[in-house]
């Protein structure tokens, strides 16, 4: 699979709802067993058992221009020693009922796929091409 938005997340875009350079934005390292299905709105649609293995804080200098998004590199602390092939965008809202689902990220330059240690930290170094961490 190739990178991709979330079908509620390019919505969110265009009414309003998400602001990428303003909102709390943050990413979802993703265990291996987890399918992307475009039409998952909010974290609780992910199956949990095959999703989430650890979050990040709030991205930081998030950048717009051209329609790219960008952010400096962030990390996370893995929850589980479970193998994991992505990671997700979200915008965090303070409740995974309302925590929307932005983009599904599988290809990096390196490190995908990979098992973190459990309790480990994985730094997540966004793509420095054109297209950045996406592009609408």
């Amino acid at each position: 699979m190739a990178n991709a938005l979330f079908s509620p997340g390019r919505e969110g875009f265009l009414d309003g709802s998400i602001d990428w350079d303003t909102n709390d934005i943050r990413v979802m390292l993703v265990k291996s067993a987890y399918t992307f299905v475009a039409s998952h709105k909010f974290i609780t649609d992910l199956p949990a058992a095959t999703a989430d293995n650890g979050r990040s804080l709030a991205l930081g200098t998030k950048t717009v221009t051209d329609g790219i998004a960008d952010a400096a590199d962030t990390s996370l602390t893995a929850t589980a020693a479970a193998a994991c092939n992505a990671y997700i965008i979200f915008q965090n809202t303070g409740a995974d009922a309302t925590a929307r689902l932005i983009a599904y990220i599988d290809t990096v330059t390196s490190g995908l796929p990979f098992t973190p240690a459990a309790g480990g930290t994985v730094n997540i170094a966004f793509d420095n091409g054109a297209t950045k961490i996406f592009k609408l």
